[in-house]
């Protein structure tokens, strides 16, 4: 029996050791969530769907502690489940939505007509690492490739209205902007329920079967 515990001891730390995040439940599920209602409400206004632009302050506090801050923490408990790409991507996408509350409240203001311009130069970043990381995203699986391939055109088409002063393309963007949020609720929901149903209860569309670090 001492021999046999012990043995159970050894097969258990070399199990934590091979995987030292396997007790950590997904983050990813949280991370979506995150992202999908801010990117949601923002793209409410940015659709035109609300034209009382003074009301456009309610996405602050999500930016800052629903998108930033929990989905700041999303990526950090991937980084401890050894998933490069989740950890890039919601640690990225917190501190956009952290910088973008920032750029509004604080520096925005103080642009005058180079507002545009810089606006536009800061999206237009955003985009570039979009695209990059929906290249990543054709390894991991549907649900999460669409929700980058829809999110690259949403920085598209918002950097375009700002740096082309088009309007109309902002609207776009904002209608791309709901259709990502959906997707990523999609995305979010799908990881959730089947956790809980512990069985494919919603397809996420693996589209590899190997693991990705």
């Amino acid at each position: 029996m001492v021999h046999t515990e012990k043995g159970a001891t050894v097969e258990a730390t070399a199990a934590r050791q091979e995987d030292p995040g396997a007790h950590i439940a997904d983050p990813a599920p949280l991370g979506l969530a995150a992202f999908a209602m801010t990117t949601f409400v923002l793209s409410v206004f940015n659709a035109g769907l609300i034209k009382n632009t003074s009301l456009e302050a309610v996405v602050l506090p999500l930016a800052l502690f629903y998108g930033g801050l929990t989905q700041f923490l999303a990526g950090m408990w991937e980084f401890r489940k050894g998933n490069t790409f989740g950890a890039l991507a919601f640690s990225s996408f917190a501190a956009f939505w952290m910088s973008f509350a920032a750029y509004v409240k604080f520096v925005e203001p103080s642009l005058g007509t180079s507002a545009a311009t810089a606006t536009g130069l800061f999206l237009l970043a955003w985009t570039i690492f979009t695209a990059y990381l929906t290249v990543a995203a054709a390894r991991v699986n549907g649900a999460v490739l669409a929700v980058l391939v829809f999110l690259t055109l949403t920085f598209l088409f918002l950097t375009i209205a700002e740096l082309a002063a088009a309007p109309v393309m902002g609207q776009v963007g904002g209608w791309l902007g709901l259709v990502t949020a959906v997707l990523a609720w999609y995305a979010s929901f799908a990881g959730v329920t089947n956790f809980t149903w512990k069985r494919a209860v919603l397809p996420l569309f693996p589209l590899s079967p190997a693991r990705h670090h």
